[in-house]
């Protein structure tokens, strides 16, 4: 497969507003506090998986794989090109 080299990426779109007031009927609705959470920068980590594949690598014992790499490449430049047709 032949990527295109003048492929331009797709501005990013404007961000969403994560609450808005009720437009009808007068009712409020109030979010939990997990929903609150949901926009935060914050990304839930595992450290212990963390420490698993730096021992791995300090120990000579992670593999990559080169193919699923290439192949993670492709498919994501393909949805950009995807998307970008779509705009």
């Amino acid at each position: 497969m032949k990527v295109d080299t003048a492929y331009k990426f797709a501005p990013t779109p404007p961000a969403r507003q994560s609450a808005r007031p009720a437009e009808s009927g007068g009712e409020q609705v109030k979010l939990s506090g997990a929903a609150d959470k949901v926009g935060a920068s914050e990304v839930p980590v595992d450290k212990g998986r963390i420490a698993e594949i730096k021992a791995a690598i300090a120990e000579g014992r992670f593999r990559i794989n080169p193919e699923a790499i290439a192949d993670s490449l492709i498919r994501t430049a393909q949805e950009m090109i995807d998307v970008q047709r779509r705009i």
